[in-house]
């Protein structure tokens, strides 16, 4: 039987809570998954709830169809639908003694750390008095460039957030498979360690959905690294959690890193957006992975994307590969400014005393096996080239 007193992240998704054929709230699903948060509850567990669906439900008012909806449709959509879905959860939650609370969040509140703080504390209070917090993504305000764009990882990062023993993904399969499920030779996976090795098995997405298996994988990434188990099993009617948890029914499960990093780098490491990146030396790389320094001015080659002091910006060497992110310590324009030079020329152009760290040595985390690097941006994909070592 599962454990007394534990948290528990749930992610439950638009495929699962809403009828495909006429974009109706499932109250079947609804109540099953409500009995079996409040069984949770009753043995003592925290659990948060991330739940998609609120655009899906609106499509029918505004008269879209799915497959046809843009951006704003998809944005009032979740305006309209988001009272329907709370008053459902609320209605199906009181059968069971529970009261809800709804947090609506962007990718901003995740990649800030002040916002991330204030969320996380919100949620403890929350948790604290016994009510059940439910997150979706605030999709009515974000944009395609700041927008999560599935739910699967923002309900990974609020299991770390939390820190989470447990991270159930409910979807409409039983888990992960090593090919397409409706492939022929396809095989059940019972078990992950790593999860880089099943990315390109899991392309697709749900009519209703904006996630996939592949993002999945990622959020499970994003859960191991943090000390988190994750679970992929069917949304299925009746006790849909507790019988994955318990191991009364086939999921996979992605297995927790049994060596957590701290909540800081967790942070700072597993990212929903790339706010900018910087091309460095191979020799700088080198050092950096060596945990021999920081970022320095006078080993940048190129600087990609706006950003500002504080932002998280992702690290490569020469070759495109991600060594390192960590938070800048100056804007854009005060980085390309500073680019190439040493300590007291930094000084000179800035007209302040400081050194030429664009990241610090103690804001850098290095890129581990088990981090999923990002691909470096494209120099013409809105890159600003600060230094070419031709020149």
């Amino acid at each position: 039987m599962y454990p007394l007193n534990r948290r528990v992240v749930i992610k439950v998704g638009s495929s699962l809570l809403v009828n495909e054929e006429d974009l109706t709230i499932r109250y079947a699903f609804l109540h099953g998954l409500l009995s079996d948060i409040a069984a949770l509850r009753k043995k003592g567990c925290d659990v948060v709830l991330t739940s998609s669906g609120a655009a899906a439900v609106g499509l029918k008012l505004m008269g879209v169809e799915p497959g046809q909806a843009s951006l704003q449709d998809k944005q009032a959509a979740a305006a309209c639908g988001q009272p329907l879905l709370l008053a459902a959860y609320k209605q199906v939650a009181l059968e069971f003694g529970i009261e809800i609370a709804q947090v609506l969040l962007t990718s901003e509140d995740m990649e800030n750390r002040r916002r991330y703080l204030n969320t996380k504390n919100t949620l403890e209070r929350l948790l604290g008095n016994g009510i059940l917090p439910i997150i979706n993504e605030n999709d009515t305000v974000t944009t395609e460039e700041i927008r999560v764009g599935d739910n699967d990882r923002l309900a990974a990062k609020i299991a770390q957030m939390i820190q989470a023993q447990d991270f159930v993904m409910l979807t409409s399969i039983d888990g992960l498979y090593d090919k397409a499920p409706d492939h022929p030779k396809a095989q059940f996976v019972p078990e992950v360690e790593d999860v880089s090795g099943y990315i390109e098995a899991t392309m697709g997405v749900s009519a209703l959905g904006s996630g996939g298996m592949m993002t999945k994988m990622l959020a499970a990434n994003m859960a191991q690294n943090a000390g988190v188990t994750a679970w992929i099993g069917e949304g299925i009617l009746e006790r849909p959690v507790t019988t994955i948890l318990n191991g009364e029914r086939r999921a996979t499960k992605c297995i927790a890193d049994g060596d957590p990093q701290s909540a800081f780098r967790v942070w700072l490491t597993d990212r929903l957006t790339m706010q900018g990146s910087l091309v460095v030396t191979n020799e700088a790389a080198r050092r950096i992975r060596n945990d021999e320094t920081g970022v320095r001015a006078e080993d940048l080659i190129s600087v990609t994307g706006e950003f500002t002091k504080g932002d998280v910006l992702h690290v490569y060497d020469e070759d495109g590969e991600e060594c390192a992110r960590g938070l800048c310590n100056f804007s854009t324009q005060e980085t390309l400014a500073i680019a190439r030079h040493d300590d007291e020329q930094v000084e000179e152009i800035l007209g302040f005393k400081i050194t030429g760290d664009v990241i610090n040595q103690n804001n850098l985390v290095v890129l581990e096996d088990r981090h999923l690097p990002w691909e470096a941006p494209a120099e013409e994909d809105d890159a600003t080239v600060a230094v070419d070592l031709a020149s």
